[in-house]
């Protein structure tokens, strides 16, 4: 009878210890790493260098939203392409990759085209397999209101996601006509924090349109109206964010895919600057974070370098 005493005893403090070690670890916990992926069109290349440097550097990310192309970018990462592969297919796409050209009464162009090059590009097709959870945010034209996808079939998202208004066609998606989510969701940081982000990495591709004071073309006219207005609103997304970078994109045309490797190095470039910021988030528990503050803007460089 001692010795089975004895032996539940042991037990029992094996049971406590491990029960310590968990809380331990729990109260270790790093925090929820989300990154909100913006809008930019051919600037959304620069996406690849940001997640390329922070998977170089351990940075664990739990969760990506994207608007626009931030959400193709965002869609092809959290399927299981490696940053590799992703740099591989920048050097490959162009416009017509995406779109194509017709007449209509909606639109210059229609993403019927995004269709057959997201279903031979990710690696899973539903939102419930992906690797890494992921949202995609696409505003309602009939009632203005963002909406963000994190469950089912992903194309027709992603297509709504990327419907410029003015130049690509609505989607329709259960009897909801949906555009660019650019128009709701800039920057989907706000989306994060309702997914469950604890910190949030926001990467806004500031560029402009309009090189001359006066428009060259229709599509000068309604880019620069859009960089306005993602202005007029970027109080609410950044103040939803923990640190806010800029990739200096604005000497890039919006449909200069042929400039992706100059892209994808503004982005590792964006990203290496705000890593001393980033790297504190895991020095930190999770459970012993300060409240959410202004979000930290990493500058930008005045110039970048050649090579």
């Amino acid at each position: 009878m001692k010795s089975l005493g004895k032996v539940i005893r042991s037990v029992q403090a094996f049971s406590r210890e491990l029960s310590r070690r968990s809380i331990v670890t729990e109260a270790k916990r790093t925090p929820a790493i989300g990154v909100a992926l913006g809008g930019g069109f051919a600037s959304g290349i620069a996406h690849i260098g940001v997640l390329k440097v922070l998977e170089e550097e351990g940075i664990p990310v739990r969760m990506v939203a994207g608007t626009s192309v931030g959400a193709i970018m965002g869609a092809a990462y959290c399927s299981g392409l490696t940053i590799a592969e992703l740099e591989e297919l920048a050097h490959k796409v162009r416009f017509t990759t995406f779109a194509r050209w017709t007449l209509s009464r909606l639109g210059f162009a229609t993403t019927d085209r995004m269709t057959s090059f997201l279903q031979r590009t990710l690696k899973v097709k539903t939102f419930e397999e992906m690797r890494i959870p992921l949202g995609v945010a696409a505003t309602d034209f009939n009632t203005g209101r963002g909406t963000v996808f994190t469950s089912g079939s992903i194309i027709d998202p992603v297509r709504a996601s990327c419907a410029y208004p003015g130049m690509f066609l609505p989607v329709e998606i259960q009897g909801s006509w949906l555009v660019d989510g650019m128009l709701s969701y800039p920057v989907p940081t706000v989306p994060l924090r309702e997914m469950g982000a604890e910190r949030v990495l926001g990467v806004h591709l500031k560029g402009q349109w309009a090189k001359t004071a006066a428009p060259r073309h229709y599509f000068d006219v309604i880019g620069q109206s859009f960089a306005i207005a993602q202005d007029m609103m970027s109080a609410v997304w950044r103040g939803a964010a923990d640190i806010v970078i800029e990739p200096d994109v604005a000497g890039f045309d919006y449909d200069d895919f042929k400039r992706a490797g100059e892209l994808i190095r503004v982005g590792e470039m964006a990203m290496r600057r705000a890593l001393p910021e980033v790297r504190k988030w895991l020095e930190t528990p999770a459970e012993v974070m300060t409240p959410l503050r202004a979000p930290a803007l990493i500058p930008r460089p005045a110039a970048m370098p050649a090579d």
